[in-house]
């Protein structure tokens, strides 16, 4: 699993939210609540900066290097948006991703079925972690 701690705003929705600035921050007090839930469940995550963007076909070897050379270790499409929504609304936000696809080596992307093995266990433990909160 991974925890953004921060996200890397390449959409238009998180802009309506709040003041332009190249990231956004997730709540630090609630990510420690989410972390300390998993590891009280004996699972392992990884704390990341995400890249949001709002559409794949964005995703050119030019804008990954370009967003890894900015700390971004993921990519998924609605992170910011959903932390601006959650700062403007004063709403405790976090969120939990797991690999679908991989865009690891450039040259070589690997779609791995979109994740599907995968969505029932993710939301099973996601379940499980909000039980805890």
């Amino acid at each position: 699993m991974f925890i953004p701690n921060k996200a890397i705003r390449d959409e238009g929705t998180s802009f309506h939210y709040l003041e332009d600035s190249l990231t956004v921050a997730l709540n630090t007090e609630f990510l420690s609540q989410v972390k300390k839930a998993i590891t009280e469940l004996d699972y392992k995550y990884e704390q990341v900066t995400t890249w949001t963007t709002d559409a794949f076909f964005r995703e050119t070897s030019k804008k990954v290097k370009q967003f890894r050379d900015l700390g971004a270790s993921v990519v998924e499409m609605e992170c910011s948006a959903l932390v601006a929504c959650a700062q403007f609304r004063k709403v405790e936000f976090a969120k939990i991703l797991f690999t679908a696809d991989t865009l690891a080596n450039e040259e070589d992307y690997d779609p791995r079925d979109g994740g599907t093995d995968s969505h029932r266990r993710g939301l099973e433990i996601c379940f499980e972690i909000l039980q805890k909160l």
